[in-house]
């Protein structure tokens, strides 16, 4: 009975530890970038976008596709490196299996 309640609290005391961790992606941010850098995506480790920035060259009028598609490059640039950092800080809880629904 010792043992279960020692698994139990050590149970818990990972719970909280990954409960910290999910916490903290919310304050890390990445940024995405398309275009050499002419369209910039930020986001935070919980994917919610901060920040868009498009510099004057990427916008032509002529040309509208080309700057729906830079963004759109740039989002998921951003949205691939939220999934990394997660993958990364949350690993180290679950040894590398990926847990649906965690992150």
């Amino acid at each position: 009975m010792n043992n279960m309640n020692q698994m139990m609290k050590q149970v818990k005391k990972m719970q909280d530890q990954m409960m910290k961790a999910q916490e903290e992606l919310e304050t890390k941010t990445v940024e995405g970038t398309a275009g050499g850098g002419v369209v910039t995506v930020s986001a935070n480790g919980h994917k919610k976008l901060l920040n868009i920035t498009i510099k004057p060259e990427a916008v032509d009028p002529e040309d509208v596709e080309m700057l729906q598609d830079l963004v759109l490059t740039a989002v998921n640039d951003a949205l691939t490196k939220v999934d990394e950092l997660a993958n990364k800080d949350m690993g180290k809880f679950t040894g590398g299996m990926k847990i649906p629904g965690l992150f």
